[in-house]
């Protein structure tokens, strides 16, 4: 990305980020710190309150024996909601939070800005850290001008799970990696909507994060792209109309029961409690689904490459990620509690501590080494390290395009942009308007945002 800054102010990314976060003024504080006597220093970690990040605050008594004097305290937002709050606070520069969870997205147009601490000479003064072991995609899009500015936590691509049981039953096989067409003909074969059972699980539910990711790989897949070099939307053309008509006319006619609110919580839900043949998302459900404290198909599932049409491939690339707020008074008590919760020691304490099952995945290739992990990832490890590995724009593109990112669009506007599109394709999914009512809208929004970049002058 270059010449963001010339582009757009912290004003206007504030308004963004304050736009969003109407109505999330309500937000849960977990405190799992230490208070009284001896407890100098506090730092407070804004996280989105997603299964692994729960189980790091489960698992905060072992950072205190380490750093006693270090009272940690979580704001834990779900997914949108953590988004707003985050971005809210960082752009207004209050100084609210120590560390941030924050994306590939937020990064380095944040860095750019100079909104985030540089972690290289933290990183580089850590012993046994390993920066290198970073899955080196992940490792990349998390650095500005060569310097990571934030250190995944997880990582994600996106691949598809399928019930390998029914499908056997069926005398179905599943590629090693599907078309949509062919997604869309096991759908129909599996769904039996009076049994309560879904041919596929989609997110529906409007956002920028949420429904627009899988379907943003859609797109990609199908030829389509937001703007064209020159900055012309290009959100009502063709390749888009098909590729947005095939994933709502999917999840409408054989997907899960209330799909226009189904964001990956609601999704993971129905397809672990069986409810599901297949579901197409964030490679990193593989936490929750191989968990048999919360899955009823542990055992009876596998995993594909994520489906295509025009394209080799068709994953996201995504990370959540631990950053330091540059206007944070506790870099180093962050940076302690980033290492901690980032090093490779954190993964032996979740498997000891919780199970092997709830490791956080793609972020660190010696992940994948460790004999118990290992032993119970043989069928998803393939996938998940080729889908990360080929997350580019030349694997899953057609076309040129003027911004970075798979699953969204690189440029500051995307926030608002993104939700917007998300409520447009949200309602054509529930039956309120159609697809081409809600590009033709959508056109509308990305054309605005599309003069700032000199288009139509």
């Amino acid at each position: 990305m270059t010449g963001i800054s010339d582009r757009i102010s912290r004003r206007s990314l504030l308004t963004t980020g304050l736009g969003a976060a109407a109505g999330a003024a309500a937000f849960s504080v977990t405190s799992c710190g230490r208070t009284g006597r001896g407890a100098r220093e506090q730092i407070v970690v804004a996280i989105v309150s997603n299964p692994q990040m729960q189980d790091a605050m489960s698992l905060i008594s072992d950072f205190h024996r380490a750093h006693p004097n270090v009272d940690v305290r979580f704001v834990s937002l779900p997914e949108n909601e953590a988004r707003a709050k985050i971005t809210a606070s960082v752009a207004s520069g209050g100084g609210e939070f120590d560390v941030v969870m924050i994306s590939n997205y937020e990064t380095p147009i944040w860095a750019e800005r100079g909104w985030l601490a540089d972690l290289e000479p933290y990183i580089s003064e850590t012993s046994g850290y390993d920066d290198d072991d970073f899955i080196p995609t992940i490792r990349e899009a998390l650095s500005y001008d060569g310097r990571q500015h934030a250190v995944p936590f997880y990582g994600e691509s996106s691949f598809l799970v399928y019930r390998e049981d029914l499908f056997a039953d069926a005398g179905l096989e599943m590629p090693e990696q599907p078309t949509w067409d062919q997604i869309r003909e096991f759908a129909a074969e599996l769904h039996d909507p009076g049994q309560g059972f879904s041919g596929i699980a989609l997110r529906g539910l409007a956002g920028w994060g949420e429904n627009l990711a899988p379907i943003n790989t859609v797109i990609n897949t199908f030829g389509g792209r937001w703007f064209t070099p020159d900055w012309e939307p290009l959100l009502n053309s063709t390749e888009v109309v098909d590729a947005v008509s095939t994933y709502v006319d999917t999840v409408r006619t054989w997907g899960q029961p209330g799909a226009a609110t189904s964001g990956y919580g609601e999704c993971m839900t129905h397809f672990n409690q069986g409810n599901a043949a297949m579901w197409y998302d964030a490679s990193a459900m593989v936490s929750g689904i191989e968990d048999p404290r919360s899955s009823t198909v542990v055992g009876s599932t596998n995993y594909a490459l994520a489906p295509v049409m025009e394209t080799d491939y068709a994953g996201w690339l995504y990370a959540w990620s631990l950053a330091v707020p540059e206007t944070s008074q506790h870099k180093q008590a962050a940076w302690d509690f980033i290492t901690w919760m980032t090093h490779p020691d954190y993964f032996q304490l979740v498997g000891n501590e919780i199970s092997w099952e709830a490791l956080p995945p793609g972020s660190r290739q010696s992940t994948y080494e460790i004999p118990e992990y290992a032993d119970i990832s043989g069928h998803y490890a393939e996938p998940t390290l080729t889908s990360m590995e080929n997350a580019t724009q030349e694997n899953s593109m057609v076309h040129e395009v003027p911004y970075d990112g798979l699953q969204f669009v690189a440029i500051p506007e995307f926030q608002d942009l993104g939700t917007r599109v998300g409520q447009q394709l949200s309602a054509a999914i529930a039956g309120q308007q159609t697809v081409q009512e809600a590009l033709e809208q959508s056109q509308r929004f990305a054309e605005a945002v599309a003069r700032t970049y000199g288009w139509g002058s």
